[in-house]
């Protein structure tokens, strides 16, 4: 299978992932996406034109993901606020009973 495949293959999966929320199969996916792509540089490149266009691709997936990792972590934060908020509502409750 040649890296351009491999790119193509795992462009693929990520999205699948990023669609499942699957945040550990994202993180191994990235690993194997970073070594591809190095692979492919260090060669001497086939086609430039298919080269780019799957380095296009994968550069929308990869700010995807940025987007919904930004989401997710907004998502935390809001969630972490809300605990904090319980928590000291909670102290108050107990000061007072």
């Amino acid at each position: 299978m040649s890296q351009l495949q491999r790119i193509q293959e795992t462009r693929e999966a990520l999205i699948d992932a990023l669609a499942e929320r699957n945040w550990d199969a994202i993180g191994q996916l990235d690993s194997a996406c970073r070594v591809c792509v190095e692979s492919v540089l260090d060669e001497a490149p086939v086609d430039e034109a298919v080269l780019r266009e799957n380095l296009e691709g994968l550069l929308v997936v990869y700010r995807m993901l940025l987007e919904a990792a930004t989401d997710e972590r907004q998502l935390l934060v809001e969630q972490m606020s809300q605990i904090n908020q319980a928590k000291s509502a909670s102290k108050v409750y107990h000061l007072f009973r």
